[in-house]
């Protein structure tokens, strides 16, 4: 953990990059720090990823309406102050990212963030984590 799942209409994949959204909010989390300057989350547990809706129904259907949801799902531990500027900070860097489609179609962001404070099972298995932290 962290896992940032993105989900999208695919009406959008000819006007944006989602790789570059992806890299773009991959490094916003990085660059996150607490009140003691450490940083929020580990870079060999980030991940972001991002999956076209193949079915989707948005409003009223009477457009060619977008929307892309982000789901921020990480570990319990963080203070509120820290939640809060992580989600202003993806939300930011998520409006950025899509502002040049603003004037030219309509398009809804939506980002939530959960901790999974009760966790039943949250077993891993990677390399990537000793690759980061010799």
């Amino acid at each position: 953990m962290p896992h940032l799942v993105i989900l999208y209409t695919p009406n959008l994949e000819t006007q944006t990059d989602m790789s570059i959204l992806c890299r773009t909010l991959a490094d916003t989390m990085l660059a996150q720090r607490d009140e003691a300057g450490k940083q929020v989350f580990p870079t060999g547990g980030t991940r972001v990823l991002a999956y076209p809706a193949a079915h989707y129904a948005v409003a009223d259907g009477h457009a060619d309406y977008a929307f892309v949801y982000l789901n921020l799902r990480m570990a319990a531990g963080r203070s509120g102050a820290v939640k809060t500027a992580v989600g202003d900070a993806l939300l930011a860097s998520a409006r950025e990212h899509f502002d040049p489609l603003f004037p030219k179609r309509l398009l809804g962001v939506t980002l939530q963030i959960d901790e999974a404070p009760g966790q039943v099972y949250d077993g891993k298995h990677n390399n990537l984590h000793p690759l980061f932290n010799p």
